[in-house]
């Protein structure tokens, strides 16, 4: 049988789970460097409100990461799925965009991340 006492607790932990989604989706910040890693190194660090197109060469493929208006996306890539190309344009922190056949890789970071903290306890 199903009591009170578990239908409450059934909406608390409901209530908790949504509480952390919505904490976790706008906690992005606007990002104020575009951090771009082909096969896990770190190709170049490039400022976001910069416009410019990076050309992104390596083992025979080809990517074009365009930055402009504070918005960055993967405007041309040779890989067969293209979707990174497809990807909508990303602007905030935690953002990113992966060419998977191309090992490359575009994030946003900021320089200010003070309020940020990790803790692990145990």
């Amino acid at each position: 049988m199903i009591k009170k006492a578990d239908i409450a607790l059934f909406f608390i932990i409901l209530i908790f789970g949504l509480a952390i989604s919505w904490l976790s989706l706008n906690s992005n910040a606007d990002g104020d460097k575009v951090v771009v890693s082909v096969a896990n190194k770190v190709y170049g660090i490039y400022d976001i409100n910069e416009d410019q197109t990076i050309k992104v060469s390596q083992e025979g493929h080809q990517n074009n990461i365009t930055i402009k208006d504070g918005v960055v996306s993967i405007t041309y890539s040779d890989c067969k799925n293209q979707v990174c190309v497809e990807t909508h344009s990303i602007s905030q922190t935690k953002d990113s965009i992966v060419c998977l056949p191309n090992k490359v890789m575009v994030e946003i970071v900021s320089e200010n991340q003070g309020g940020d903290i990790d803790v692990i306890s145990g």
